[in-house]
């Protein structure tokens, strides 16, 4: 059967394999093919090990894939036989030139506009996926329409709202669905097709579309927004230690607010992930570039604090453990940003565990789903070091420990045998808590010296 619509996809990382599998699984008469030039990364997408950890993720891929949905090296082969692509590329933060370390990089996304003005034929639409700088459509639609004579385009912009470990259960029943494009007729009539595919299993009243401008810039506000809550809450978490409250207590009293709400108040070692502290940077370095530096010293101090908190959470183990961590086993129980994912970008274990290392510590890591590879990649760079050693079980990288520090709410830490655990380390026994997912008081019962976010034993 021929298909009704063709789709490709520029990315096939944690948001364009996900989301292209989901449409291709709600829409079988539409194929969509998912490009990457990652040779390995393609192999894995198209093996029984894909590349990407997300409950549910392999079933939606397994019942689409070699019927509608394709993965693929052949870029320019998917982008000449595609009616709309969707770019979907890394926008990584700046390590160069202006901008440094604030400003998103766009090179890939310039990449990716002069590949489709160079192979693109007859009329295309081109969905921004990535989370991208206000106004980045204008210059993807200059790049497009400059190159090209033999393709017309429409640029719209359809930022993401997934939460990485719930990124399935998002797309099947996203909060909303945001679409901007052009106010031209052409832009009005882009907007609609691509409003018709998602609205087959979206309530219409969930798609919003809007301009451009206001689409693009919604993204990294709503990002800004989930980070300062955090970053609100563990601010506090400090004043709950010091002044004998409970976090979570007043998490829960103040989130019973209706204008405050209950989400993104749980306090921990800190936020990570590969949104939150790039759109912030980005949006602090966008408000500076119009003249706005108030505004961008505003944003900025939300990073700032989860930064803090990082440090302040491997400092209270250095302080617990005597002053001094030289020598000492710490085990770290988790190292993804959250449970659920394989992601580790920006993970407060990289920070964690640097600190702890620069204190002479020998560091025993164990996570269910990052791979060695990545854990020292991410912790050591090209560097080597034997204080570092990645472990196969928690029970391995609690076994004659100082001290155990849990960074992921992983669900299997909550019913480890922490007696065994308290019997295999050295005593006293200190237990660190960064996610508050642990029975304290049962901890306590066992001898464990327990420290938690937001607490006061």
């Amino acid at each position: 059967m021929k298909p009704s619509l063709s789709i490709c996809c520029l990315g096939a990382g944690y948001v364009g394999g996900p989301t292209m599998a989901m449409i291709a699984a709600k829409c079988p008469d539409i194929r969509v093919t998912v490009t990457d030039p990652n040779e390995a990364r393609i192999a894995a997408w198209n093996s029984d090990t894909l590349p990407v950890y997300e409950p549910g993720l392999q079933e939606v891929v397994e019942s689409a894939r070699d019927k509608n949905l394709f993965f693929s090296t052949d870029i320019k082969g998917a982008i000449k036989e595609a009616d709309i692509i969707f770019v979907s590329v890394g926008t990584p933060t700046k390590h160069y030139g202006k901008g440094a370390g604030r400003a998103a990089d766009l090179k890939y996304i310039e990449s990716a506009a002069r590949m489709i003005a160079e192979v693109a034929e007859g009329p295309k639409i081109v969905v921004e996926k990535s989370t991208l700088p206000v106004r980045t459509a204008s210059a993807l639609l200059t790049i497009l329409r400059s190159n090209s004579t033999k393709a017309t385009f429409q640029v719209l912009s359809n930022p993401e709202f997934l939460a990485e470990g719930t990124a399935i259960e998002d797309l099947e029943n996203p909060d909303r669905v945001l679409i901007g494009g052009e106010q031209t007729p052409e832009g009005l009539a882009a907007i609609e097709k691509v409003v018709a595919i998602y609205s087959r299993w979206v309530p219409r009243e969930k798609i919003l579309t809007t301009n451009l401008w206001s689409s693009e810039l919604s993204k990294l506000v709503a990002n800004a927004f989930l980070a300062q809550r955090i970053s609100s809450i563990n601010s506090i978490s400090a004043l709950c230690e010091a002044t004998e409250a409970d976090v979570d207590e007043v998490a829960r009293a103040i989130g019973h607010d209706s204008r405050i709400g209950p989400k993104f108040l749980k306090a921990s070692v800190g936020y990570g992930g590969s949104c939150f502290q790039k759109d912030i940077l980005n949006l602090s370095y966008l408000c500076e570039h119009f003249g706005l530096p108030e505004v961008a010293a505003y944003w900025e101090s939300v990073v700032k604090i989860n930064d803090w908190q990082k440090s302040r959470f491997a400092s209270r183990i250095i302080t617990d453990l005597f002053n001094t961590v030289s020598g000492k086993h710490i085990g770290i129980l988790g190292f993804a940003f959250k449970k659920d994912t394989n992601d580790t970008r920006e993970t407060a274990a990289i920070a964690v565990c640097r600190d702890l290392l620069a204190e002479g510590a020998k560091v025993y890591v164990y996570d269910p789903q990052v791979s060695e590879e990545q854990i020292r990649a991410d912790v050591l760079g090209k560097k080597e070091n034997e204080n570092l050693i990645v472990v196969k079980t928690a029970l391995e990288a609690c076994n004659g420990a100082h001290g155990v520090a849990v960074l992921t709410e992983w669900d299997e830490f909550k019913s480890l045998d922490f007696q065994k655990i308290y019997d295999g380390m050295l005593k006293p026994a200190f237990l660190f808590d960064g996610r508050n997912i642990l029975p304290h008081a049962k901890l306590k019962d066992l001898g464990f010296r327990v420290f938690a976010i937001g607490k006061s034993f």
